[in-house]
């Protein structure tokens, strides 16, 4: 819901909005709280509740205080009962509700996170997804995404003179990744890192021909084994994890295929 009015107000140019968030709203009293809030600012009042005597106070304080209000679950509940042919039930935070899945959740995150960088390389068979590439391509930020979304990942950097893991020869489970970008763009972000740490900008580090060489070397390493690619350039986090998780599918539906 954040996320969609963020985006709806990023559509009004010279428009800046003030949020005001009521997380968890199940009784009176904590929408009591909320409405006293709003009373004392109105505004837009965008809300998911299921309670109906929770909904119809909320959308009398509302219209006394000239706040336009609208249910975000409404319209999305009336398609789901048009095309299921069901009706829905009220459940007070269902989707809060702790799950298989949640727990899956938690163990990808704390899977990865202890993987991060290079770190407990000889685990990394219990990984789903292990992601490769030089510093500066977005490994851990996409290994973190893909976590919340219940898949383990690893990721190792490509230093140069340091000879990957030996061990990546030897799995079997993971989907390795190739992670590459353009010199340009990695000369951006490091450069930019550079700056925030007020380090020294004469280095190998931010050199463009060093750091080509750095991602010439790496391709070279992934098509020598095999290893899908993807070019982070111009893709956000999620389009590059989205792409990871087609890859995913298919490497799974092979690896069952060979027993």
């Amino acid at each position: 819901m954040i996320a969609v009015s963020r985006a709806v107000t990023a559509q009004f140019q010279g428009v800046a909005s003030i949020e005001h968030v009521y997380p968890l709203v199940r009784n009176q009293a904590q929408l009591d709280r909320a409405i006293a809030e709003i009373s004392a600012a109105p505004g837009i009042v965008l809300y998911t509740l299921v309670d109906k005597d929770l909904t119809d106070k909320l959308e009398r304080a509302c219209a006394e205080t000239g706040s336009p209000s609208l249910s975000v679950l409404q319209p999305i509940f009336e398609l789901f009962q048009s095309y299921l042919g069901a009706v829905s039930t009220s459940r007070h935070g269902a989707q809060h509700m702790l799950n298989a899945e949640y727990f899956k959740r938690i163990d990808a995150l704390n899977y990865t996170m202890m993987h991060d960088d290079g770190q407990l390389p000889e685990n990394l068979e219990q990984a789903d997804v292990l992601l490769l590439g030089v510093s500066r391509t977005s490994k851990t930020p996409t290994s973190i995404y893909l976590a919340n979304r219940g898949i383990k990942t690893a990721n190792i950097p490509l230093v140069p003179g340091v000879a990957p893991p030996s061990t990546l020869k030897e799995i079997r489970n993971p989907l390795i990744v190739g992670l590459i970008a353009s010199p340009e763009r990695i000369v951006q972000i490091r450069q930019n890192r550079l700056l925030t740490l007020n380090a020294d900008q004469e280095t190998p580090y931010v050199d463009r021909m060093s750091v080509a060489e750095e991602i010439a070397h790496s391709r070279r390493l992934f098509q020598l084994n095999g290893w899908p690619m993807i070019d982070v350039t111009r893709r956000s986090i999620e389009e590059t994890a989205a792409a990871i998780i087609d890859l995913l599918k298919e490497h799974r539906l092979k690896f069952i295929a060979q027993g």
